[in-house]
Formats: structure tokens, sequence, C-alpha cells
């Protein structure tokens, strides 16, 4: 413990406690009120709850999240709150109240925060930590991957789709190793290398030098097949620490010409066949995607690379549609299939691959006209032959099902009909002279009319 003496007038707050300064400065003093539970403490880019008071060193109240009734949160280490604080809540456990006194430089500095922070103030703040949770790093932030930053790294680019890295991994289920490597190798061939797509996403979160913890879920590890070679069950939730030594960017779309764009989609497009040979359809998804963000915007080429960027389009989107179906995928195959027939309206490939899209996807009449176009394009084409007459059998079988379906229901409809004249039969039938009475009635109420 420290403790210093200031000579403020006014100070009614004694300026004691530890310095947490990674410079020991004395800027951060902390002093314990509470003690917390567990030995765990939030790490770098933590989110974190906590509930505060700030004052400053006269005890004026200037802010304080328990008068709004609503907690604070913010990501530690991220730089939206002040240093102080950054470095503070990192070194408190889950529970932990604790006093924090911040010298201007780790607060509000020579300019404060007017009107209630003066210039140069030294502020108190008492804290309460209630949680913290690691960073989603997924698109929907599903949970599926959540990021626990352990070293944090350099500079502010990351790793993108064909980027080369060099990694350090150690792979845990339920404690256990089953995966430790070193490894280099571009994003997107991590499959191959029997890794789950949880760890190229957690890769290309990541900065150079880091090293981070990664909790993947199932959807993003092995998922309900799980992993025979590292004998990883279904639906197994994953441990990863992952290091990034070093990495080298691919260029992005917008660095390229189109000279380059037309000579890496070549490359790629080769790439992905050799994957899809090996069954490694995700793979070779992954390379043909690349052709289409690379060209399909593509303007300022020349005739002649305007005619070789249709063709790879043409055939990335094929490829695309046949990894798609080999994945189960029918409506991105469908959507394949619809791009290649945008560049090639009579495709052979394109219509018969979409017409086995709409089968899987039990839309058979539309199948049976693809199908159908295909043998009027080429006749010679025996299995789109074939597929129009599976077509017409499953067309045939859903007409005897809707018939079935509507005959049921009509003789249902016949049958209530039914039974509710006859009830009505019945109850005039237990009021046969109410019925005379009111013919009666009836007949005296028009003789006097008339």
């Amino acid at each position: 413990m420290t403790a210093e003496e200031v000579v403020t007038e006014g100070c009614s707050i004694p300026v004691e406690g530890e310095d947490i300064t990674p410079k020991k400065d004395g800027g951060v003093l902390k002093m314990v009120k509470k003690e917390g539970t567990g030995s765990e403490l939030p790490m770098t880019g933590d989110k974190v709850f906590v509930h505060y008071v700030g004052t400053l060193l006269d005890g004026t109240q200037f802010d304080s999240s328990r008068d709004r009734g609503e907690k604070f949160s913010f990501e530690l280490g991220k730089g939206q709150v002040i240093k102080a604080w950054d470095i503070g809540v990192a070194t408190m456990k889950t529970g932990e109240i604790c006093k924090l006194i911040c010298k201007p430089e780790y607060a509000y500095g020579a300019a404060g925060s007017p009107p209630k922070i003066p210039p140069n103030a030294t502020l108190v703040f008492q804290v309460e930590l209630f949680e913290f949770h690691g960073e989603d790093i997924t698109d929907g932030e599903d949970g599926g991957i959540i990021r626990r930053i352990i070293t944090k790294g350099e500079g502010y680019t990351k790793p993108n789709e064909g980027a080369s890295v060099e990694v350090c991994l150690v792979g845990r289920h339920e404690e256990r190793v089953f995966d430790e490597r070193e490894l280099k190798f571009e994003v997107g061939d991590g499959e191959g290398l029997g890794m789950p797509p949880g760890v190229e996403k957690a890769l290309q979160s990541m900065e150079q030098g880091e090293e981070a913890l990664f909790t993947i879920k199932p959807k993003y590890g092995y998922g309900t097949a799980g992993s025979s070679k590292f004998d990883i069950p279904p639906n197994a939730t994953l441990q990863y620490t992952i290091k990034l030594k070093a990495f080298e960017k691919a260029k992005e779309s917008w660095e390229m010409n189109s000279y380059e764009k037309l000579e890496q989609s070549v490359i790629v497009k080769e790439k992905g066949t050799q994957y899809f040979k090996e069954g490694k359809y995700k793979q070779a998804a992954v390379q043909y995607k690349r052709i289409v963000s690379w060209l399909e915007h593509e303007s300022s080429m020349e005739p002649g690379e305007e005619e070789k960027s249709k063709v790879l389009r043409l055939a990335a989107h094929l490829n695309l549609a046949m990894c798609y179906l080999k994945l189960q995928e029918a409506s991105s195959a469908l959507e394949s299939c619809d791009k290649a027939l945008e560049l090639d309206t009579n495709n052979e490939k394109a219509l018969f691959r979409r017409g086995e899209a709409l089968v899987v996807m039990k839309e058979f009449d539309r199948a049976r006209a693809d199908f159908q176009r295909v043998t009027q394009l080429y006749p010679a084409n025996k299995a789109a032959k074939s597929q129009i007459v599976l077509c017409q059998k499953h067309i045939k079988a859903q007409h005897e099902k809707d018939k079935r379906l509507y005959a049921n229901m009509f003789q249902k409809f016949a049958e209530r009909d039914a039974k509710k004249e006859a009830d009505q039969e019945k109850e005039q039938e237990k009021k046969p002279n109410g019925s005379a009475m009111e013919i009666e009635e009836n007949g005296a109420q028009e003789q006097t009319a008339a």
C-alpha cells in the first residue's frame, strides 16, 4: 500500500491505495472495499458490467449509474472509457467493490469535462463489478464464437480470406488437448488441415502478435458429426488458444487491376477444382466465391478481358451450384444457376442443375420444365429425360394425394351438413304444438291486416 498527501483546498477524501499503473507513476490508486469471488479477471475485449459513483476530491458527486438504476457496460481495453477505468477494472474480480483514485492524465486531463469536471481534476470512483464475458465475433452475434484476448496484438489490420498466416494453436475439449500445432496456411484452407470453420473465422478477427482464447460452439466447430480424427463427439463446444505470429493479407478486389483479377481467378479456379475432386465442397465453394467477388462488378476491362471474365464467372457459378448440391443447400444452388443463366441463357449444365435443385425443393413442375428445356436444346442428354420421368411420377403422386385429401375434405363437409340437417329436424319434432300455434297466429295476423 502507498499513501500520498495531496494539498488541495477543500479536499475531504484521502488519496491512498495501491498503485496499479503499468508505469507505477501513481496515476491510478486502488483500494478494495469488498473482495470479489473466484480467481478470473476480465481480459481485453471483454464486455464488463459495473455500477459506479464518481466524485471530485472534495466529495462533490458528478455522476452515478446507481442513481440512474441501470448498470454501465463497456468493452475493456478498447478506449471506450478513461484510461483509469481500463486499468482498474482489469484488476477486479466478479462481485468486487473498489475505490479508484484517478489522476488527471488518466482521467479527463487538462481540459476536464465541463461543466461538472474541472480542468486537471483528480477523480474518485467507487466501482462494483457484476459480470464480464468475452467478445462475440460472429456476424450475427449469435454467441457461436467468443473471444477473450490474452495478449493484445499490434496494428489495425487483420487477416482476410486468402491471407497467408503463421499460427500456434491449441485445441481443447473438456480440458483434453486434442490438437496442438504450429502451422502456415492460407485462410480458406483450414478445413483441409482438420480445423473447424470457427478457427478461420477467429483468425480473421485477430491482430498480428495477438494471443486469444476462443470458445467455439458446435455450429462453428465440428457440428453434429463431430470429428473421428480428434475423437470429438457430436455437438461439442471447443476451446482454442490461438497465437497469430505473422500474416500477409491477400489483395483485396480494389487493390488489383483487371489483369491481376483474371490471373488470380484462374489460380483459385484450379484450386477449387482440386478441392472438389477431394470431396472438400465447402473449401471448393470458398475459392469459386472469390472469383465471383473479384469479377462480378468489374467494369474496366478491355473487350478481350471481358470475354475471359465471362467464361470464368460462368464456370464459378456452375461449380458453386454443384458444390451447393453436394452440400444439400438447394436454395443456394438455385441462386448460382440463375446467375449462370444470366450469362448464358441456354447453358445445359445450369438448366440441369437448377432442375436438380428444384427437385430437392420439391418444386417438381418447375424442375420438369427445366429438364424439358434441356432435352429440347440438347436431345442427346439422357439424364434429363430420366429426370422428366421422375418429375412426372412425383407430380402424379402429388395429384393423387391431393385428390384423396380433397375427397376426404368434401366427405367431411357432406357428413357435417347431413348431421346439421338431422339435428334441425330433431329440434322441430320436439316442438310440434309450438309450430302449429305459430302458423295459426300468423294466419290471424294476416286476417287482421286484411
